[in-house]
């Protein structure tokens, strides 16, 4: 049965499901089946295909591959059945059929199964097999062919090739003949790959005068020279060696995985519990590079030096670091922005992705860890070149990125309760995607897995109940809400100047306490010390004295020590008696003496300072310069503007444009089934019309339909009026005549709108430009 005859007799049910499992073949939709079954042959798509098959189903492929012509089912299966580890072949054999039929990548009924226009040429060496020896033999002189042949069929007739091939066919005896270390070399290359390389590979040699075992193998035909220094074991002697099987060790069904089996509700809060850290770190970030954004590289992407600080601030190894970073980015929360050089700054969405519930600003990062292409884990590696791999930097993005992880929490979803180690898990992936295999894709698989556990997508190794919800498309901030820590709206204020937090702050008052003091420890509970630099801190963003002391004994379970009641009167006391403007910068201040003490001090030199009046300073360094400077003096200056007012900081106000660059897309594989089945609707039509296409008439055989602009235009708004399809001629840009077959749907404008059958496409054509046309019979 023809391939296309085939695509052509599919339900439309089975079109359905092999558009919706190869929505390649309709992007666009062809315009028939014709169109379809040439697509589904192309190499690219059959790559495709081929990649998304197990190793059980690529096994079938290969061993049709290998048998050449249709085959029964049966002699299919005795031939996979020699080659499985354990178990009967069936039921895994039908269902890997009825799968392949689905991809159409084998057709035929069970009599006569064979594999897809395009497949044998898209895998190469199936099963680790080479070519046949009329196939490995094709090239060789016909001379030395009809020698080898002498020495190994001798009493034969044909050409050399056609006796070499088939005194190989049973390469028993010849394999007999040989020493144990020629033999030796024939097992090395039995299971692949079948090439191996030996110097003068091509020299000729003959049975009675070869001396090393390589010759001995040459002088037999039991290897192939194939170029100078390169030979290949014909598929004929290889699968001798096999002993008739294709494959070796065979598993019908996914390995099983080992790990540590753990109690579901102690990962799930333990993943919680993760999703809550995560979330906060990377509120954290934003918050910070909005008061002190890093800069761009030039290059792109973040310093290494920034990278390091960014981990301290956070408290975090630098690879966890850097996965917040590009999840953050990811997530469109923090984008490039800000001066000329460039800094990286939150956005506009952060703000309000910060006021939702916990809950879903998890979701949002985990969909976006999900799905970006960026890998965070090759941060601090080195590149080809042996450049430093940035964060936020293009050079951090792998296309199998995604895909890698999905596979991987795929594989850990598939064992509930189970912590999978990581040679098991590569082990499973290996079964299911053996042509995706290699040594990036292991790392990457090792990075997913960190990365799950860290973003909170799995606990102690296992896949959470949210994280699994998560991948099913499901509610997952719905699940993960009830187990996330309840936050605390109080502190504990210390007498020795600290506040410990007892539990996980709410939004607003981690950022008051972030801004009015700094960070001494973190764990279980947070312990906050306040001093001059945080208290300036606070002021400078526009906190008063007694604002600072309110807010403190509204949110404390204990009173306001003492001590830092007096740290906050004496810090605002001095706070804003220096005041620092333009001039390009000025210092102004109502006491003289305090004046006088500035300028005599030595550490005033680089400040170009100079007196204008008793109360008044000048510099010419810039104002922010000035202020900085002061304050590492150990004064308290604030900035004011031209008109004397205080220059209150915005600490939290710098903000960039930018949005999600990743997308969220549906869960799970294919296409929206409404899709699929308009595709499939619009193939059966084109593939009717297609088919049932007349020929034309009212022209003479050979010509191009010619005729007045009045017959044309009435002959045009009939076929419209009519829905039938017409040929028409028409004159290209170029004034060349040319025929189409076309479907009339609108004529306006000088311009009639149609479907052009001929281009499988609609398109729009000059009136002008039509010569006539002609009906279809």
């Amino acid at each position: 049965m023809e391939f296309t005859e085939w695509i052509r007799g599919r339900t439309d049910d089975q079109l359905r499901a092999l558009v919706s499992a190869r929505p390649e073949l309709i992007t666009p939709v062809p315009a028939h089946l014709e169109g379809l079954a040439s697509r589904a042959a192309s190499p690219s798509a059959i790559g495709r295909a081929l990649d998304r098959l197990d190793r059980f189903t690529l096994a079938v492929v290969e061993t049709l591959a290998v048998l050449g012509a249709p085959v029964p089912k049966a002699e299919l299966g005795k031939l996979v059945g020699r080659a499985l580890a354990a178990g009967e072949p069936e039921p895994a054999l039908s269902a890997a059929l009825d799968r392949l039929r689905d991809l159409a990548l084998v057709y035929g009924p069970d009599d006569g199964l064979d594999l897809s226009p395009g497949v044998r040429k898209v895998l190469d060496d199936p099963a680790g097999l080479g070519p046949a020896a009329v196939d490995v033999f094709r090239h060789h002189p016909p001379e030395q062919l009809d020698e080898l042949a002498d020495d190994v069929a001798p009493g034969t007739t044909g050409t050399g090739r056609d006796r070499l091939a088939a005194a190989l066919a049973d390469p028993a005896g010849l394999v007999g003949e040989v020493s144990d270390e020629a033999r030796a070399a024939l097992d090395q290359l039995a299971w692949g790959p079948p090439t191996g390389r030996v110097p003068n590979a091509r020299r000729e040699v003959r049975v009675g005068s070869a001396r090393s075992p390589i010759e001995q193998l040459l002088a037999r035909g039991l290897l192939a020279a194939t170029g100078e220094e390169s030979v290949t074991l014909p598929r004929e002697v290889a699968l001798h060696l096999r002993g008739g099987r294709v494959h070796r060790d065979l598993l019908a069904v996914p390995p099983a995985l080992e790990g540590t089996p753990r109690d579901q509700k102690q990962a799930d809060r333990t993943a919680a519990g993760q999703a809550f850290a995560f979330v906060r770190s990377v509120e954290e970030l934003c918050e910070r590079w909005s008061i002190d954004p890093p800069g761009v590289l030039r290059t792109g992407g973040l310093g290494v030096r920034d990278m390091k600080r960014t981990a301290t601030e956070l408290d975090l190894p630098e690879w966890a670091a850097a996965l917040v970073v590009e999840v953050a980015h990811a997530a469109g929360l923090v984008a490039a922005g800000g001066s000329v050089d460039g800094e990286w700054l939150p956005t506009s969405g952060y703000d309000l992705w910060r006021v939702r519930s916990t809950a879903d600003r998890w979701v949002t990062l985990a969909q976006a860890w999900l799905q970006m292409d960026r890998v965070p884990g090759l941060v601090g590696e080195r590149d080809e070149r042996d450049r430093p791999l940035n964060a936020l930097h293009a050079d951090l993005r792998r296309s199998s990125a995604a895909p890698v992880r999905s596979a991987a929490l795929g594989v850990v979803a598939a064992a509930p309760g189970l912590a999978p180690s990581l040679d098991s898990l590569l082990d499973r992936l290996a079964w299911e995607q053996p042509r995706r295999r290699g040594p990036l894709r292991e790392q990457l698989t090792e990075f997913a897995l960190r990365e799950a556990e860290q973003v909170g997508v799995t606990g102690l190794g296992a896949l959470s109940g949210h994280g699994r919800a998560l991948l099913a498309g499901d509610d997952a901030a719905g699940i993960l809400a009830p187990l996330l820590p309840e936050p605390v709206d109080h502190v504990l204020l210390q007498a020795d100047l600290t506040a410990v937090a007892p539990g996980p702050l709410t939004s607003e008052l981690n950022r008051w306490m972030t801004l009015a003091a700094d960070v001494e420890s973190k764990g279980g509970a947070t312990v906050y010390r306040f001093g001059d630099d945080s208290i300036r801190r606070a002021l400078d963003a526009g906190q008063g004295a007694e604002e600072l002391l309110a807010a403190l004994a509204r949110h404390s379970a204990t009173p306001v020590p003492q001590a830092l009641s007096y740290l906050i009167a004496d810090v605002a006391r001095r706070h804003g008696r220096i005041r620092v403007g333009t001039a390009s910068a000025y210092v102004r201040c109502d006491d003289p003496a305090l004046l006088d003490q500035i300028v005599a001090d030595r550490r005033s030199a680089a400040l170009r300072l100079r007196r204008l009046a008793p109360t008044v300073i000048a510099s010419r360094t810039s104002r922010a310069a000035l202020v900085d400077s002061l304050r590492a003096m150990g004064y308290a200056p604030v900035a004011e503007s031209l008109d004397g007012d205080v220059i209150i900081s915005q600490l939290d106000s710098r903000r960039t444009e930018g949005g999600p660059v990743t997308r969220p897309v549906p869960p799970g594989n294919g296409l929206d089934p409404e899709v699929a089945a308009a595709a499939v609707k619009a193939l059966r039509a084109g593939d009717a019309a297609h088919l049932a296409r007349r020929e034309p008439v009212a022209a003479p055989s050979g010509a191009i339909p010619r005729g007045p602009a009045t017959a044309t235009i009435s002959a045009l708004q009939d076929a419209i009026r009519q829905g039938v399809r017409v040929w028409i001629g028409y004159l290209d840009s170029q004034g060349n005549a040319t025929s189409r077959i076309l479907e009339p749907a609108r004529m306006e404008g000088g311009y009639l709108t149609a479907y052009d059958e001929t281009r499988a496409a609609v398109h729009r054509f000059a009136l002008h430009r039509i010569t006539g046309v002609a009906g279809l019979s």
